[in-house]
Order: C-alpha cells, then sequence, then structure tokens
C-alpha cells in the first residue's frame, strides 16, 4: 500500500467492506478496499479499508458501529 495510508477496517465479510467504503466515500474520505485472501480459497482471508492518515479519526468514527 501507499506511504502514510493505514488500514482502518478489517473483515472477513465482502458486504462489510463495501459498507464501510460506502460510508467513507459518502463523506468525502478517499479509500480503497484490499483484498487479502488466498487466491486458491477465495472465501478465507480478510478485505481491509485503508484510507490516508490524515483521515484516521474520522474514518475511525464514521466506522465505529461497523465495529465489534
Amino acid at each position: 500500500m501507499e506511504k502514510d495510508w493505514i488500514c482502518v477496517f478489517r473483515t472477513g465479510q465482502g458486504f462489510q467492506a463495501e459498507i464501510a467504503k460506502e460510508i467513507l466515500e459518502n463523506e468525502e474520505v478517499n479509500c480503497v478496499v484490499i483484498a487479502e485472501r488466498d487466491s486458491t480459497f477465495p472465501s478465507f482471508g480478510d478485505l481491509e479499508v485503508w484510507v490516508h492518515q490524515d483521515f484516521e479519526a474520522k474514518a475511525t468514527e464514521l466506522l465505529k458501529d461497523l465495529i465489534l
């Protein structure tokens, strides 16, 4: 991942990653979803949502209800 970007959300469920992405984008926070999944077994592994470190606090606050 690019320098100065950090993971603010990690999940094993694709729909949760998409919800997180939509929440952030609706608040004008640029983000990227990265699949950390095994190519042999795509159902294993996590999806991560990354934002620039300048938006870490805002992203964490926006996603606090998704993080269990």
